[in-house]
């Protein structure tokens, strides 16, 4: 018994350490600290929801670092406010399809960049460097949203025909 005890003990630690590595990655890609700390709580969860002070209490960081994270995290669709009977605190949990959502969002930047190469073109003239560097930006941003769409949805579709990671363990 008590060696059960140790591997569970050790596997919580490998997680909790998995979650902090993957905090680290992410703070260290442009996302503050304790907003890519608390995606990693949730995402690492085995609880359905997460409370604010769950968060608090796990992370050791204050009511207002849960708060801008949270609010900066249901903004970009990793996270969702969920209902719980018979609570009066909002509860959060990961949300499934973030990551697919999240490179959806950058459609929008896509066709944003791709409007000011247009601009630019427009106004530079024809032949010259500065119309050479814009047509460059112009034919890699067409580019990535002729292929984004068509890959996320690919994507969404042998996710969903592979099942829940539940059904892919034999789970029920």
């Amino acid at each position: 018994m008590r060696d059960r005890v140790g591997d569970v003990e050790a596997q919580h630690e490998t997680l909790r350490d998995a979650a902090e590595n993957l905090a680290l990655t992410l703070a260290e890609s442009g996302m503050q600290r304790s907003t890519a700390r608390v995606l990693t709580a949730l995402l690492y969860t085995e609880q359905d929801t997460m409370t604010p002070a769950d968060l608090r209490e796990q992370l050791q960081i204050s009511s207002g670092g849960v708060s801008a994270a949270v609010k900066q995290l249901l903004s970009t669709g990793f996270i969702e406010r969920v209902p719980a009977p018979g609570s009066r605190r909002d509860h959060y949990r990961f949300r499934s399809g973030a990551w697919a959502g999240l490179m959806s969002q950058q459609n929008e930047v896509l066709r944003v960049m791709t409007a000011a190469a247009e601009e630019g073109l427009a106004a530079a003239e024809e032949g010259s460097s500065t119309a050479d560097r814009l047509h460059e930006m112009h034919d890699f941003y067409t580019y990535m949203s002729e292929q984004m769409v068509p890959l996320v949805e690919r994507w969404r579709e042998q996710y969903k025909a592979r099942g829940t990671s539940t059904e892919r363990r034999g789970g029920s």
